[in-house]
């Protein structure tokens, strides 16, 4: 039975060494072991030029090489007969190298420290595979099946849907239909080059309003370079969300910052960017228990429904503006005579209800912009248009997310249990509801 390359998915994730073996221009043979091995195509592997300066002379002096891969499911090995073919130091194959060596550095806490310096590129002219003295499992039934019934069905819940909320939420769904319970979806700032998570499923927390900067760690290299990162084994990486502690409500009053949702034992990982237009409007991070979880058919899956995502966000945003008045919603607003101490900071659009710490930055601002109209105009209803033309919010850019903002606040709000809560009343249309006498408060 012939080997193909796209039959050895598994042996390309870095979990087992591989090891090359080249000859100099005199015969002497020289063996290194490599981290990690890149499918290129059908035709073609890469390694990294990183450190292994006697295979880069000895290739270039005789480009016949040798290279054995390691199943990391069943330990079959095959050997590659491989001609060296170039050199590359940029182009798109180098930065999607580059990325991935970023993002496992990052993991083990040297982020900025390891840099690619080049990738040898090889034809393979031929695979074999080893004859082992074990039983081994099937050696070609390496990628899981994927109906795709199943990713039909996904892909049209997503497309349905005429809401920010229900957009995220059936993207959430989606990603479980396809084996994959713990997820993330966050909304990108560009501006700010941050990243704030809006949805998530499978977590203790929901963390909701939590922010991650673009580069930074698996999720913002995904965001900043605008390609999907994956580690398929996470036994060999620092595992961060074990170094977290859980935070509680008096550690974010503190630090204003919210706890990014993590599986302290998760083994695999990946982070796809949400792209409408080539515009990076969020990222789709997934996370698994298993091993080796995202095969190239899963990993082909969530990108088409993070795509999906991007899109139909992208068509919420787009026709909320637009929206003619709906009927509203029951907002079943209680006028008690409760005091509500809030306060504004203007510095970072940081806001606190109560003492407790709910949200920074433009949703902050956008919460003290309604708070400051209730109390001074006794309004409480806003639609997106009117929030977009208001110039003393200095919102960024009309294509950035303001519906998934609102969405942000809304929740983060119902998930502290305020007396102050955002009612979605229809499309491009909020209200604000108070439950006592709110006494509003700015400092610089």
């Amino acid at each position: 039975m012939m080997i193909r390359l796209r039959d050895l998915d598994d042996c390309f994730e870095g979990v087992i060494p591989s090891i090359i073996a080249t000859a100099a221009a005199d015969g002497t043979p020289n063996i290194s072991y490599l981290s990690h091995v890149v499918l290129v195509d059908d035709a073609h592997v890469a390694i990294s030029n990183q450190f292994f300066a006697k295979t880069a002379a000895n290739v270039r002096a005789n480009p016949q090489a040798s290279l054995l891969l390691v199943s990391a499911r069943h330990g079959g090995q095959y050997k590659l007969d491989i001609t060296w073919v170039t050199s590359r130091d940029e182009g798109l194959l180098f930065d999607r190298v580059s990325d991935q060596l970023r993002a496992s550095s990052a993991q083990v806490g040297l982020a900025g420290i390891m840099r690619l310096k080049a990738i040898d590129i090889f034809r393979v002219n031929a695979i074999v595979g080893v004859a082992s003295p074990v039983e081994t499992a099937d050696t070609l039934d390496l990628s899981s099946t994927l109906d795709l019934a199943v990713l039909r069905r996904a892909m049209n819940a997503i497309s349905a849907q005429n809401d920010t909320e229900h957009v995220l939420g059936a993207v959430l769904d989606g990603c479980d239909d396809v084996g994959f319970s713990q997820a993330i979806v966050l909304l990108g700032d560009n501006a700010r080059r941050l990243l704030t998570t809006v949805a998530s499923r499978g977590y203790d927390r929901s963390g909701i309003g939590s922010e991650i900067a673009f580069d930074d760690g698996l999720i913002g290299i995904a965001a900043g370079s605008k390609r999907p990162v994956k580690i398929n084994d996470m036994s060999r990486v620092l595992r961060m969300g074990a170094a977290i502690e859980a935070t509680s409500d008096s550690d974010e009053n503190r630090t204003r910052t919210i706890v990014l949702p993590s599986m302290p034992d998760a083994m695999s990982q990946i982070a796809i960017p949400l792209l409408a237009q080539g515009t990076i409007r969020g990222v789709l991070f997934v996370e698994s228990r298993d091993r080796l979880a995202f095969t190239t058919t899963h990993e082909t899956a969530l990108e088409m429904i993070a795509n999906q995502c991007a899109l139909a966000l992208a068509l919420c945003e787009a026709l909320a503006p637009e929206a003619g008045p709906e009927a509203a919603c029951a907002a079943h607003e209680q006028h008690g005579d409760r005091a509500i101490h809030v306060i504004h900071h203007q510095y970072d659009d940081s806001v606190f209800i109560d003492n407790a710490y709910v949200i920074k930055g433009v949703a902050g601002r956008l919460l003290a912009y309604m708070l400051d109209a209730y109390i001074n105009e006794g309004r409480s209803d806003f639609t997106n248009r009117e929030i977009r033309l208001a110039e003393t919010l200095r919102l960024p850019d009309i294509k950035d997310n303001l519906e998934t903002r609102l969405l942000l606040l809304r929740r983060r709000l119902d998930e502290k249990n305020l007396p102050v809560r955002l009612i979605h009343t229809g499309r491009g249309q909020v209200r604000l509801a108070i439950d006592g006498i709110p006494a509003f408060s700015h400092t610089g």
